[in-house]
């Protein structure tokens, strides 16, 4: 590619210009053919340009683009918002939307601050988060996140919120099917609210299953119930970040629907939408908001919430999960591919661990199994495996494990519309991007022993 871009995201690369996306496949301009076998940034939950989601929307554009919340109700905010309320949690039947996942984590902790002046306890203000977490980019969210890469250049703008080691079982030597281990590291949540001062600490926030800063981690057995009583016992707020986790991906709608446990207020972006249409929400229990509403209103708000095109599309794209059974073949094939991504441990000995649930699945590579010693930091393993599964036709997805400062993560989330054929050719691509790879890898590998 030659041509001057004014645009500029994260770095300045380049990438082919994007044609046309159908499916779980997508072209550039010249022709080839890719598997979005990340859905992007986990986002295109139901593979890319559904005719049924097309049609939803483009009906909705011949009636209104846009409707601001103060001026007029809109039909599709009202028709999903209904939808979202009988797909989480009784007595979670407010919804507030949004643009996306960091003004839904944005909101989130808000409508908890604002709960908590409002029934008279303003002393309570920090948010207790997990390290590694990325909970998005803006600032309020920026400070319960962990990732050192992201956030220290910003800490001096910021109020930094304490924080508590994420449930890494792998890395730490411990059995994830143990109920000793989910309380061994729900405990840590009990002493640093103790440690902070109960009456100072607002709310906990975590995501139910690892997004991209701990790579679809599943937390032990018996961490999701021990966490929600240990809310309860010092009236914490828990927040669930089901940015990455909600709309189906995991198998169920939310990815705290496999532990049966509710929490105050959810947020939920990304796979929502299915990248039809900027959209997220956050979700919060009557309790909380009745009263911020009685006192005068939530003092927080965004432009383009509630926007019908978005909400339209929005609700189509949850038909259509309900329609073709997604929520059912993301847990069949996810079971698949995740077997498979297992298997491949037995030929490269550099996969040291490989998790997650439904079609939210990661493998980690590291130098050595029995210590977790992460791969030399210099190889850049996360982007050196991302660019050559590219080569081959393979979009993945990849992060630091540790602190984004070091180790090698991969999320192989394709949409949850996947076969099983099409597992066989991400994992024909995978596997000769992984043979490229250990050529590389390996002897220096052997260096290090």
């Amino acid at each position: 590619m030659t041509t001057k871009s004014h645009l500029f995201y994260q770095t300045d690369s380049r990438r082919p210009v994007l044609a046309e996306a159908r499916g779980i496949y997508m072209w550039d301009v010249d022709g080839k053919r890719y598997i979005d076998g990340s859905s992007g940034a986990m986002v295109s939950n139901i593979g890319h340009s559904s005719p049924r989601v097309l049609e939803a929307m483009r009906r909705q554009m011949e009636k209104s683009t846009f409707g601001y919340r103060l001026h007029f109700e809109t039909e599709p905010s009202e028709m999903l918002a209904t939808k979202v309320a009988k797909l989480t949690p009784d007595g979670m039947e407010k919804v507030f939307f949004v643009s996306g996942g960091s003004e839904a984590v944005e909101s989130a902790i808000k409508i908890a601050r604002q709960y908590a002046v409002t029934i008279g306890q303003s002393s309570r203000w920090k948010v207790i988060s997990r390290t590694p977490s990325y909970h998005g980019s803006t600032l309020g969210a920026l400070a319960l996140t962990s990732y050192t890469p992201l956030t220290l250049p910003f800490e001096p703008m910021m109020q930094v919120m304490p924080k508590i080691p994420a449930p890494r079982a792998y890395l730490d030597g411990l059995e994830l099917d143990d109920p000793a281990t989910g309380a061994h590291y729900a405990a840590m949540l009990e002493a640093k609210i103790l440690e902070e001062g109960p009456e100072t600490v607002l709310a906990f926030i975590h995501e139910p299953v690892g997004g991209a800063s701990t790579g679809a981690l599943v937390p032990p057995e018996g961490y999701m119930q021990a966490v929600r009583a240990i809310c309860n016992r010092y009236g914490v707020l828990l927040i669930h970040d089901e940015v990455m986790s909600g709309g189906g991906r995991t198998g169920r709608f939310l990815g705290a629907d496999h532990w049966g446990v509710a929490p105050d207020i959810i947020a939920i972006s990304k796979g929502f939408g299915a990248g039809y249409a900027p959209l997220g929400a956050m979700i919060a229990h009557d309790r909380i908001v009745d009263p911020v509403l009685k006192a005068g209103g939530f003092m927080h708000g965004h432009t383009y919430a509630g926007n019908p095109l978005a909400c339209a599309a929005g609700l189509a794209v949850l038909e259509e999960i309900e329609a073709g059974a997604m929520m059912e073949n993301a847990a069949e094939t996810g079971d698949l591919l995740k077997s498979r991504l297992g298997a491949l441990m037995q030929r490269y000995p550099f996969i040291g661990d490989v998790r997650g649930k439904g079609l939210l699945l990661a493998f980690e590579l590291v130098e050595d199994r029995q210590t977790m010693r992460p791969l030399p930091k210099a190889l850049n393993a996360y982007s050196e495996l991302v660019e050559l599964a590219y080569q081959e036709g393979l979009i993945i997805y990849s992060r630091r494990t540790r602190d984004g400062t070091e180790g090698d993560h991969f999320l192989v989330c394709p949409p949850m519309i996947t076969n099983a054929e099409q597992v066989d050719e991400i994992m024909v691509m995978l596997t000769s991007a992984l043979d490229r790879f250990a050529e590389k890898v390996e002897p220096a590998m052997k260096q290090s022993v």
